[in-house]
């Protein structure tokens, strides 16, 4: 069935990653220049990007220009600018002075605490992220192919920040047969040293000719290495910072096509095991939750069913008797009663909910076939808006159809709460983070003009597409139910403890969550620690996993609660299968400590603004899928049974 070809996207999207279409390699010409590009300086610590020339670095001769190209890359806070790093293709360069910057005290103060915030450049070359080059805690060298490097470090002894003003640039290149070379690698090794010019030359800090001066600190002919270093640079107020920059060239066998895949597999044999662990895992919980529900409902369905039966038989050839009915049949009147507590309010979840489930499931399939790539910065915000606005017709259609099955008349206002409460709540969500890290002056402020481009786009898209939706579903015929629903609502008995509503809704989601818990990990990890994930073939399954296990485990509870004659299950299966999103709220509160955040009030509204984001969609998403399977559950077995 589907599941095999999932495992095979599953293990393609671990294993290999291949030739994306639409992006085009470039080989460089020797001596041809080759661009090296600046994005946002990123903190795990803060969460808040911060523009590169923020800070008293070197700036481009010709001035900065901004090269991003795309609106997802704005929205996800990439602002991709020049540098004054001049690299051409096999040109080697040793210990090149770059600039001169004495520090001012308000330079100094940002300047120190960007370090202690422990802030990393991001750098590009021919749209290769750098890796970073370092030594781990045990003094052996390490790559690092995610998050970049760091702007410089905190002495253990002197708690004295230290910036890291040499560059030790090592790219990668493979030989075409056009007689080209293409760039498959890229890795930045940050030295920090103090730097002195022979015969005491003192530099202005920008001529040409302190560029060709030599420094003591730096031989002539060899690359700086950590073992030559003498004294590091300090950074204090009225200090001169000489940056400088080595570039080495070294060939390499991986093709241009294959040259994503060491950072989409960093360390990939431990977290492949835990990835297939996980879904092993999973797919063992499905199963067993699975046979549960068969060997309960059907037994007991089977049973209920003969036992009307023969009741009914029983009653036909005694006129005179009543027989007396127990069980879920007893409240066959009103078993499709629309709820009791804002039934439009329900509508417009469930409509909303289908609408991102329908996004999530399509984004994670085109992630997971490689439509969506890491090359191509930006692409899955776009996608992710795209066809979000396009499946505003379903939300529409679903969230007026059950309200006309409600016999609703406001269905004007139906429609309009289902185009603006998710969307509404989260575009101005993303609005007032927005203006709150423009006057923080963070990178992450999305332009005026994309945020009107994006209003734009729900305003004149999907608002209009949602209308469209909701045209249909009035249009279309409502839901058939198999029974006829009774003009008063039946009493509802006590309950025995734990078969209380309260209690379902509360402990529902832990199965679901526990079955997405260690891919919930990655995921969090991606997000918020700027580390590369690109397993959506795990992803895709998980996905599923949780789809299926909200849906068997909702079923279960709403027929024990039907048997328990209580009629209200409604709210009660949205609430169970969304209540997977309270779990995930509270594993992030949690999982917060993690970051070592700062203390900074932003750090924590930008974390806990956007989590909530996450899980109220989340609670939309598997809160609809327990609906509508208890929704067709509820017609299929009252319409097997003879109702007088």
């Amino acid at each position: 069935m589907f599941v095999p070809l999932v495992f095979l996207f599953a293990f393609t999207s671990a294993a290999h990653a291949f030739y994306i279409p639409g992006v085009q390699p470039h080989s460089f010409r020797e001596g041809e220049e080759v661009p090296l590009k600046v994005n946002s300086m990123t903190s795990t610590h803060t969460q808040m990007p911060r523009g590169y020339y923020r800070l008293p670095f070197c700036e481009p001769p010709e001035g900065i220009q901004m090269v991003s190209e795309n609106l997802g890359e704005f929205l996800t806070g990439n602002k991709i600018q020049n540098s004054p790093y001049e690299l051409n293709m096999l040109e080697e360069v040793y210990c090149r002075p770059l600039c001169q910057k004495t520090l001012s005290k308000l330079e100094h103060s940002k300047l120190r605490l960007h370090i202690q915030y422990g802030y990393h450049n991001n750098w590009i070359i021919d749209n290769l992220p750098s890796a970073a080059l370092g030594l781990d805690a045990h003094g052996d060298e390490k790559k690092r192919y995610a998050g970049g490097f760091p702007i410089g470090f905190v002495s253990a002894d002197t708690q004295l920040p230290y910036i890291y003003n040499h560059v030790n640039i090592h790219v990668d290149y493979h030989a075409n047969e056009d007689g080209g070379y293409s760039v498959v690698g890229f890795a930045v090794e940050p030295l920090s040293v103090k730097h002195e010019f022979e015969n005491k030359y003192k530099w202005d800090g920008v001529s040409a000719e302190g560029k060709k001066k030599k420094l003591k600190t730096c031989p002539a002919d060899v690359h700086l290495s950590r073992d030559r270093i003498k004294l590091s640079q300090v950074v204090k107020p009225d200090e001169t910072i000489i940056y400088t920059y080595d570039v080495v060239w070294e060939p390499s066998d991986i093709e241009w096509t294959s040259r994503w895949d060491i950072y989409l597999n960093e360390d990939h044999l431990v977290p492949a095991k835990v990835h297939w662990y996980s879904i092993t895992n999973s797919i063992l919980v499905v199963m067993f939750l699975s046979l549960l529900v068969i060997s309960v409902l059907v037994r007991n369905l089977r049973r209920d069913i003969a036992a009307y039966e023969a009741l009914a038989v029983l009653a036909d050839e005694e006129k005179d008797e009543e027989s007396e009915e127990t069980g879920w049949k007893l409240v066959h009147a009103d078993v499709f009663r629309p709820p009791q507590n804002v039934p439009m309010l329900y509508c417009v979840f469930c409509g909303s909910g289908a609408q991102l489930c329908l996004t999530a499931l399509f984004a994670i399939i085109f992630s997971a076939i490689g439509f969506l790539s890491p090359a191509r910065r930006g692409s899955l915000m776009i996608f992710l808006l795209v066809v979000y606005m396009l499946f505003g017709i379903v939300a529409g259609y679903l969230s007026s159809h059950i309200y006309k099955s409600f016999r609703g008349r406001d269905w004007q206002l139906c429609t309009v709460l289902t185009a603006v409460l998710f969307p509404g709540t989260t575009f101005f969500t993303f609005l007032f983070f927005n203006i709150i890290l423009w006057f923080k002056q963070s990178s992450a402020s999305a332009p005026l003009l994309d945020v009107i481009i994006v209003g734009a786009m729900w305003c004149l898209v999907s608002i209009p597409l949602v209308f469209l939706g909701a045209y249909f579903g009035f249009k279309a015929e409502p839901i058939e139910f198999p029974t006829v629903t009774s003009t008063i609502a039946r009493a509802i008995p006590p309950s025995p403890p734990l078969m209380h509503p309260m209690v379902g809704m509360a402990l529902t989601g832990v199965i679901p969550f526990a079955a997405a818990y260690v891919e919930l990990f990655f995921i969090m990890t991606s997000l918020w620690m700027d580390q590369f994930y690109y397993v959506f073939g795990f992803t895709l399954i998980v996905y599923l996993i949780l789809i299926v296990t909200c849906a068997e485990i909702t079923v279960l509870l709403v027929y024990y609660q039907l048997c328990a004659e209580n009629h209200r299950w409604w709210w009660y299966s949205f609430i169970c299968a969304g209540s997977t999103a309270f779990y995930t709220f509270a594993y992030s509160i949690f999982w917060f400590r993690t970051l070592e955040a700062s203390r900074m009030i932003m750090t924590y509204l930008l974390y806990f603004g956007y989590m909530f984001l996450i899980c109220f969609a989340m609670f939309l998403v598997f809160g609809t899928v327990g609906t509508l399977t208890s929704l067709w559950f509820t017609r299929k077995i009252f319409g097997t049974i003879k109702v007088d």
